[in-house]
Formats: C-alpha cells, structure tokens, sequence
C-alpha cells in the first residue's frame, strides 16, 4: 500500500518514505509510527496505543516518545509548532490530521507525485565503496545509535584515504532498514563495492559481523566475524578498516593501512555520551526544536566530564553553538557570547587534535561567520587535506562568501558526487553561488528544489526572493519575501541578513543586498 499526502509517499511494501523524488532515510520505529498513524488517522491513537503497536508495550521513557515523533514530523515536513499533519491532543493521544490519498501497491500513482529522478552516478576511476547502516540485532532499539555512531566511524577512517571514493554517511544511511539489493544500491551511488553488516550487544560485549560485496558481480570479497568488550570497540573499527583498505587499495597496488586516526575517548561511556548527542543532533535539524540542541549539548557536556580530552566532542558541542546562534530559535540567535563560545569549542578541539577535519571545518565556520574569509577558507581547504572524502556544504558557502563563486559550485558538485543523496542546504548554497554569478536561471532551479524539500528553511526562500526579483518576477520575488516573513515575523534585513551574511567584495556585498530590497524584504 501507498499513502500519498502533500508531497510525501509512504509505500508500506518497500518501507520507503519519500519527499519529492528523495527517499527519507528514518529508522523502523519511525517508519512504523507514521504507517500506524496514518492507518488509524480517523482516531485519536492513545500512548499506550502507540507504546503497543511501535515497542510490543514495552515500557519507554515520554522523551524516547517524544523524540520518535519529532523525527516523524520532521521527516514528512511538519514540526512541533505547526502540527500540519500529526497533531498531539494533550492528555488524550496523537492524531495524523493530513489528508491522504491510498493508493495500491503499483508504482504509476506514486510516480506521479514525484520529481524526475536525479542522474544515476557514474562509477569513479578510483575503487570506491558505500558503507550501509548495519543491522542492530538486539532487544534494545532505544540503543540503535550504538551501531549507527559505529558505521560512521568507519565510513570516517576510509574516508581518510586519498586512493579510495567513499560515499558520505548521508547517502548511505538512506538505506537504513530497508532490505536492498547491492547491485541497485552500486547503481545508485555509483560505487564497486558495498559493505553491509550487523551489531548484536549483549551485556557490556559487542559483536560486529562485516562483509564486503562486489555490487558489480554481486560476489563477496570478504567477510569476517568480531566479537570486542565495549571497551575495544576501536580496536575493532581498526581490523574492519584495515582489512577493507587493503582489499580495495589492492587494485591500485597500494596497500596503504596506516591511518592517522582520531584519538579515541579515554571512557567508552564517553563515547556513548558521544553517539547519543550525535543522534540528538540529527534529530535537531529534523525537527528544529530547542529541546532537541540542548539535549544534544547536554550529552555531549557528560562526555567531556568523562573525558576532558576528546576532539570530537569538543567539536559536535561547537556546532550546537554554530546552530543556535544562526537559527531563531531562543535568546542565543545572534548572540554574540554564542559565536564566541563556539569560536572557543573549536578551538579546543584543534588543540586537542589538529588532524580532525570536522574541527577545521568548524573552526572555518566561525570564521565566516566573524569576516576572516580567507582564514575560513585555510581550514577547509585543511580539513578536505586531511580527508579528501570530506563532505560539507559549509565549504561552498566559505567559498562563495569570500568571492570564490565559480570553486564553490566545483566543490559542492563534487560533494554532491560523494553525498548522492545530499541535503536540501547543498542546493541552497549552490543556487546562492549561481545567483552570484549572476547565473539566475541556475540559481533559480537549485533554490526551488531546495524549498520544495525544506520548507521552512529560512535562507532558501531569502535567495529564492533576491533571484526572482533579478529574473524581473515579482510577482513570486513577493511570495517569496511573504514566506521569510511567515518563518520570521521580525525579519528585516539589517536585523537578520545582514548580520549572518558578510561578503568579502563590497560589489557582492550590494549585487545581494539590492536583490533583497528589490525583491520587497523589510529594511
């Protein structure tokens, strides 16, 4: 069965959510609550109805609850605030309140509905590899972010590899819970090899089964068994990277193993601290809700009273920073104690480990953001040294910021490449890139499928306004300034814009900031 209701499809027969023409990378829980909402959207479902259909009755904590729905919301495109679509009754249940239209398990009706799809990748000259989410096999789905912090970090140690193409997490995770097929899965990303796998936890061990998949021939090239205490799970990242690199490296006679890997946290519960904020964040720019930042900023606070010297979440902790300050979301939007606090987090995690490319990436965000463009640029450019695989959107808009529009679309294409399943933020800076280039009909195309799949995404709709209003369309340049306006009641331009967004060419400068005046944005 299908569910068709705005721009999304549920289709229960592949366990497939898609917006547009993008697949929804959710977890089961997740999925599975939307499928029981909507099935029973002439009701309104208790919690103990939820409790029973999604965990079996077992017993669950309101925030592990409460989570899950703010993910579903946030998948589909609605939110706390709004409640579009899933609507929480107080101290009577939930209610999925959109309208759906059912259609049988054919693919015409759901075709209809969606964009024309991306490109299929072509395969890359240097061997290359998707790592999907691993089955978490034990009772516990409350701890699912144990194996999907585990996948990451190896999907992070290949990626360290020059001679090797490795897909970024965000295109790879949009498999998470579904059964696939390798050779589609090669097809789509455009990679020869495919490593799937299973976690089972049991007590304080783990056990980590791994293999690798020719998605060309469909053959296996390798597959071991792992069985660790919690404490020697690096250990156990170091075998799995290490026998992949030297299978994949062995096809350009380079058998490269050594890595220069990040220091690990001296306390496992550190680094579960870790992979729990990790989770919480991800659920923050699903749903935008504050509760979401500030547990993951909590989480990520435990872990370094655990462990005062670990890089990485020195690091994560400055991006809570970095998204408080640029969204309205509190007293904390555009404070500039937030900026300097995330300025301070960076650099913390630089000094702890130099080799951590999310940690000069971070540190180049602040410096856009403080008018340092081409100091910004320095650690990107550092943190792409460290990692060729690196993957962040953040770079294009350095780029662009400090007047390097033509490299910052060279470099968001070739993000695009890694991340095939890239986020709406991609598109938003590619347009804004095109726009100051003065290349509006392109700029025009990137921010509309940016908008038709992040909705409420403030900047999108702000470029969007600027780019109709150079294309002489008015009439949609004010649609446009009227959505701003509805996300931002307290908009202005010198209040909001002006304040986030600083070019290092005064022509930039006014070519952008004219565009915003002639599209009708408040002074």
């Amino acid at each position: 069965m299908r569910y068709l209701f705005e721009n999304c499809v549920l289709d229960t027969d592949r366990r497939e959510l898609r917006r547009g023409a993008d697949v929804i990378p959710v977890t089961a829980q997740v999925f599975d609550l939307l499928d029981y909402l909507i099935r029973n959207r002439t009701r309104v479902v208790t919690k103990d109805d939820v409790m029973t259909a999604i965990w079996d009755g077992r017993i669950v904590s309101d925030s592990a609850l409460t989570t899950r729905l703010n993910v579903a919301r946030g998948a589909i495109g609605d939110n706390g605030q709004q409640q579009r679509l899933i609507k929480t009754l107080p101290r009577k249940g939930f209610r999925f309140v959109g309208t759906v239209r059912e259609e049988p398990g054919s693919t015409t009706a759901a075709a209809e509905c969606l964009e024309a799809p991306r490109p299929v990748p072509t395969l890359p000259d240097k061997p290359s590899v998707a790592v999907l989410p691993f089955t978490f096999l034990s009772s516990d789905s409350d701890e699912e972010y144990l194996a999907d912090g585990i996948v990451e970090d190896i999907i992070t140690e290949l990626s360290r590899f020059g001679e090797l193409f490795v897909i970024a997490r965000n295109s790879s995770f949009k498999y998470k819970g579904k059964a696939v097929d390798v050779r589609q899965v090669g097809h789509e990303l455009g990679v020869r090899y495919v490593l799937e796998g299973s976690i089972r936890r049991r007590g304080n061990r783990i056990r980590v089964s791994a293999q690798l998949i020719d998605a060309i021939a469909g053959t296996h090239r390798w597959a071991e068994r792992y069985d660790r205490r919690l404490e020697d799970v690096f250990l156990m990242q170091d075998d799995v990277v290490g026998a992949i690199v030297a299978i994949l490296a062995a096809h350009v006679r380079k058998a490269e193993t050594e890595r220069a890997r990040s220091k690990p946290p001296n306390s496992w519960h550190a680094y579960d601290c870790y992979l729990q904020a990790v989770d919480a964040l991800a659920s923050f720019h699903s749903s935008f809700r504050v509760e979401d930042l500030y547990e993951a900023r909590r989480l990520l606070q435990r872990s370094l009273v655990l462990d005062a010297n670990y890089a990485r979440s020195y690091a994560v902790l400055a991006n809570t920073y970095h998204a408080a300050w640029v969204n309205p979301l509190n007293d904390e939007f555009l404070n500039p104690d937030v900026l300097d606090q995330a300025r301070q987090l960076a650099r913390k995690s630089l000094q702890l480990d130099a080799n951590l490319p999310l940690a000069h990436a971070c540190f180049g965000t602040v410096l856009q953001w403080q008018r340092a463009h081409e100091a910004s640029v320095a650690e990107f450019e550092r943190a792409v040294a460290l990692n060729p695989n690196y993957v962040d959107w953040r770079f294009g808009a350095a780029l662009m910021y400090a007047g390097h529009s033509r490299r910052a679309i060279e470099v968001l294409q070739a993000n695009m490449r890694l991340d095939p399943f890239y986020g709406p933020m991609t598109e938003c800076i590619l347009g804004a890139a095109h726009h100051m280039l003065k290349q509006y009909g392109r700029a025009m195309l990137a921010l509309r499928n940016c908008v038709s799949r992040a909705p409420n995404l403030r900047d999108a709709h702000i470029w969007l306004a600027a780019t109709y209003a150079r294309l002489d369309n008015f009439k949609d340049a004010r649609s446009e300034a009227a959505e701003v306006l509805r996300l931002e009641p307290s908009y202005t331009i010198a209040g909001t814009t002006r304040r986030i967004v600083a070019f290092k060419q005064p022509r930039d400068d006014r070519h952008f900031f004219d565009g915003l005046r002639k599209a009708g944005l408040p002074e």
